[in-house]
C-alpha cells in the first residue's frame, strides 16, 4: 500500500537541474536586453525565486512592466527548446516506483507544460498524470493552493493522501494553505544555507538526497 497515493512534484531543481544551467544564464540574457546595465548573481536569483517568487522579483527588483514579463516568457520558451537540462541521480527511481504501485504522478512547477512533458518523455519515458504549470493564470500558479485543490477534487483525495517535494518557500505556502504535507528536496539547495535552514523548519519532512525520499516511500515500516 501507498503511503502517499500521489506525489505532487516540483519540477526545476527537484527533478530537473535546470536553474544554474538553463534559466539563470536565460534571466542574464533577458536583463542585459531589458535592462543594460543591471547585473543579478546566482545566489541572489535563487533567493530571489524563492522569497518573491519569479514574475514579483522581476517587477520589485526591476520594473518590469507586464508585458516585458509576457515577452520574457515567450523568449524563455523558445530557449528552453534546444536546452534540455539532466534529472538529478536517482529521482528516476521515485517516479518509477511510485507509477508501478498505482500511485499518481503530479507535478506544480514554475515550468511551462511542454518543456515538463518533453523531459519527462527524454528521461523517463512517461509522463505525469497532470500538470499544473507556468501555463496557468497567475493566480493559479503556486503559492496558490488552486493546483492541489484541483488534483483532490479529480481524484477524491484527501490532503493527507497527498506529499508535496519541492525545493522552494512558495511550495511550502501552497501547501499549507491546502492542509497538505510537504518534504524538503534539500539535495538542490546544499549550497544555499539560509534555503536548506528555512525549508528544513517549515516543512513536515526533509530529504538531503533522492534516495532518502526513495526509502521513505517504498521501504518497510
Amino acid at each position: 500500500m501507498l503511503k502517499y497515493p500521489c506525489l505532487v512534484l516540483d519540477h526545476d531543481d527537484t527533478v530537473v537541474q535546470s536553474e544554474a544551467t538553463v534559466n539563470y544564464p536565460f534571466f542574464c540574457y533577458i536583463l542585459d536586453q531589458y535592462r543594460p546595465g543591471a547585473t543579478i548573481t546566482l545566489d541572489e536569483y535563487v533567493h530571489g525565486c524563492c522569497d518573491l517568487g519569479f514574475n514579483e522579483m522581476c517587477r520589485r527588483w526591476y520594473g518590469f512592466t507586464e508585458q516585458e514579463l509576457v515577452d520574457e516568457y515567450m523568449g524563455w520558451q523558445a530557449y528552453i527548446k534546444d536546452h534540455i537540462p539532466a534529472p538529478f541521480p536517482g529521482i528516476e527511481n521515485v517516479i518509477r516506483r511510485q507509477k508501478e504501485a498505482g500511485g499518481l504522478i503530479c507535478v506544480v512547477s514554475h515550468s511551462c507544460n511542454d518543456n515538463i512533458t518533453r523531459d519527462y518523455a527524454a528521461h523517463f519515458g512517461i509522463q505525469p498524470d497532470d500538470i499544473f504549470g507556468w501555463d496557468y493564470p497567475e493566480h493559479q500558479r503556486k503559492p496558490s493552493p488552486y493546483p492541489l485543490e484541483q488534483i483532490m477534487a479529480k481524484y477524491a483525495l484527501r490532503p493527507e493522501q497527498l506529499l508535496v517535494v519541492d525545493d522552494m518557500k512558495p511550495a511550502y505556502e501552497m501547501a499549507s494553505k491546502a492542509g497538505v504535507p510537504i518534504a524538503f528536496a534539500a539535495w538542490g539547495r546544499t549550497d544555499y544555507p539560509k534555503i536548506m535552514e528555512e525549508m528544513t523548519r517549515l516543512c513536515d519532512h526533509t530529504f538531503h538526497s533522492t534516495k532518502e525520499l526513495e526509502d521513505f516511500l517504498f521501504g518497510e515500516g
